[in-house]
């Protein structure tokens, strides 16, 4: 090439003169031309596919709901520097102590007023027996602080309390890692009556799932423990499947601890599905009673360290 030769400059963002297809087929060409280009426009085929809800709605398109239902929260987990949560759960009917004390006193109110009534009566007792697990909120929270401070403080995210997102003890073991300025990772369910998440997860770290499957995936693969409060199908669920991961060795031994000795001896007769065959013993060793706070996190605390390993690792 010459030294003298013309190299010309890069195009400009727009084109001087448009090209062809920039305009629809003109009216006076054929009178029908706009409304057929509008017909097309409108089709659902013509729909760039990631902008189409029908086509991503198809059940042929489950597969990409799927990852991407994994993939978000993944990917933002990481930017956030999460590695490693501790997974509490418990009832959502669990309230703190002040606002179960005034559903006790609403529903005696209410029955004072129509004593026949059995169904207030029986509500009532419910309401009272409520109450009486209300201090699990209080050592939900307390535990969520605890997990908070841990490592290096408020701003070590290795390892974060992780809940279902919703209300009760959840709320609790949120609100408690929002008292001490520690992010909090909660996952909550697209459901067919909306919920609302709690106040206390850290915005950025509040993720709604299409698939419990997808959900239940986050839980486990950050886990460095379980924590199960009383509660009701959503705590044993989770229960269950970390308990029957753990027997299958499908996933790497973690801790689980039932909160509340009490209610989980009645709610579930373990010692019964051993002499009954169903368990074997040593399936029974694979979680353990606690009724505070410090009870729970040093317990934590000790079974990873007779474990060989850390609670905070460094992979």
């Amino acid at each position: 090439m010459s030294g003298d030769q013309r190299v010309p400059p890069p195009p400009p963002g727009e084109r001087e003169r448009p090209l062809p297809e920039q305009q629809p087929k003109s009216a006076t060409e054929d009178p029908d031309a706009p409304r057929r280009v509008l017909e097309i426009l409108d089709s659902p085929s013509y729909r760039v596919a990631d902008q189409d809800p029908e086509f991503l709605g198809l059940d042929n398109t489950r597969g990409l709901r799927l990852h991407v239902d994994y993939l978000k929260p993944e990917l933002l987990l990481r930017e956030h520097g999460i590695r490693h949560a501790i997974v509490v759960f418990g009832g959502t009917r669990i309230h703190e102590p002040v606002a179960a004390a005034r559903d006790v006193e609403a529903c005696r109110a209410a029955l004072a007023a129509d004593p026949a009534n059995t169904d207030l009566a029986r509500q009532l007792a419910i309401a009272e027996r409520r109450a009486a697990k209300a201090h699990y909120y209080d050592v939900a929270r307390e535990f969520g602080a605890l997990v908070g401070r841990s490592g290096d403080g408020p701003q070590d995210c290795r390892v974060v309390v992780m809940t279902g997102g919703g209300p009760g003890i959840m709320e609790a073991a949120n609100r408690g890692a929002f008292d001490v300025g520690a992010k909090s990772v909660g996952l909550n369910i697209t459901l067919p009556r909306e919920q609302f998440p709690n106040p206390y997860i850290t915005p950025q770290l509040c993720f709604r799932f299409h698939y419990f499957a997808l959900r239940k995936l986050h839980f486990l693969q950050r886990a460095r423990a379980l924590v199960a409060f009383p509660g009701g199908y959503g705590t044993l669920d989770e229960l269950f499947e970390t308990l029957t991961l753990v027997q299958t060795r499908k996933i790497r031994p973690v801790p689980v601890v039932l909160v509340g000795e009490s209610y989980w001896r009645r709610a579930i007769d373990f010692d019964f599905l051993v002499d009954e065959g169903v368990i074997d013993p040593e399936d029974r060793e694979l979680f353990w009673y606690a009724e505070t706070a410090d009870d729970i996190w040093t317990g934590i605390q000790r079974w990873h360290a007779e474990n060989g390993g850390s609670l905070f690792p460094c992979d």
